[in-house]
């Protein structure tokens, strides 16, 4: 089981910035995604931390019209 890796934060020609995951990391069958082609996670950090928290992301639910009552 591989839990860690050694990954690479870089700037592209284009001016965005990717991370590049080690495979048998990505590909272990505990890794928290299953990505098939691509997929949108949720990057974010604590200020004086040195750290990335990379969730799943949720899109939100629609909100629902609110009908007025008895019209």
């Amino acid at each position: 089981m591989v839990s860690e890796g050694k990954a690479r934060l870089f700037k592209n020609t284009q001016g965005r910035y990717m991370i590049y995951l080690p495979v048998d990391l990505a590909q272990d069958s505990m890794f928290p995604f299953k990505v098939s082609d691509s997929k949108y996670v949720k990057v974010g950090f604590k200020h004086g931390e040195d750290k990335l928290v990379i969730t799943e992301w949720n899109e939100p639910e629609p909100e629902e019209a609110v009908k007025p009552e008895n019209m």
